[in-house]
C-alpha cells in the first residue's frame, strides 16, 4: 500500500497532525491482529453510537473498558487454560485481547453493559454549547447612521 504524504497539509492546516497520525498507524495495521474479538459499530441515530463486541468466556471482571485522550481501550485478560485438558477440537479462542478505538471531538462514552456473552458499549455526541450554530441578529440603522454622521 503507498504511503501518503501530508506534509503540504501542514503549510495551511493548524491541528491535523491527530489525524495523519491515525491515517499512519491504519496503514500498518495487522488484519489478522484485528479479527479477535468481533465487533460491530453501529450509528443509532445522528448522534448515538453503540460498540457491541462478542467476549465469550470472559467475565466483567476480566473486562477493562478505558477512555485515554480520545481513545477507547477494551481489554480482556483470560485466564490461564488448564492445562490438563486435552482437546479434539478448540474453536473457543478464549486468549487476551486489546482493541483500541480513536474517538471524535466529544464523542463520550456513557455506559457499558456484559450480557450473554456480547459486550454493548454506548457512546453519544455532545457538543458543547459554544461550539453549536447560533443565530447572530442584525441590528440595522445604528451603524449606518453613526457612518453617516461623521464629517469625512
Amino acid at each position: 500500500m503507498p504511503t501518503i504524504d501530508f506534509t503540504p497539509l501542514h503549510r495551511f492546516a493548524v491541528g491535523f497532525d491527530r489525524m495523519q497520525r491515525q491515517l499512519d498507524s491504519a496503514q500498518r495495521m495487522d488484519e489478522t491482529a484485528q479479527s479477535y474479538p468481533p465487533y460491530n459499530i453501529e450509528a443509532r441515530g445522528d448522534d448515538d453510537y453503540r460498540i457491541t463486541m462478542a467476549v465469550a468466556g470472559f467475565a466483567e471482571d476480566q473486562l477493562d473498558v478505558t477512555v485515554k485522550e480520545d481513545t477507547l481501550y477494551i481489554s480482556g485478560k483470560s485466564e490461564s487454560p488448564d492445562q490438563e485438558t486435552s482437546y479434539l477440537h478448540r474453536g473457543i479462542a478464549g486468549r487476551s485481547f486489546e482493541r483500541r478505538f480513536e474517538l471524535a471531538d466529544h464523542i463520550q462514552v456513557t455506559s457499558a453493559g456484559l450480557e450473554n456473552g456480547i459486550l454493548h458499549i454506548d457512546l453519544k455526541r455532545l457538543v458543547p454549547e459554544e461550539k453549536k450554530p447560533r443565530q447572530i441578529k442584525i441590528e440595522g440603522g445604528k451603524q449606518t447612521k453613526a457612518i453617516a454622521d461623521k464629517a469625512a
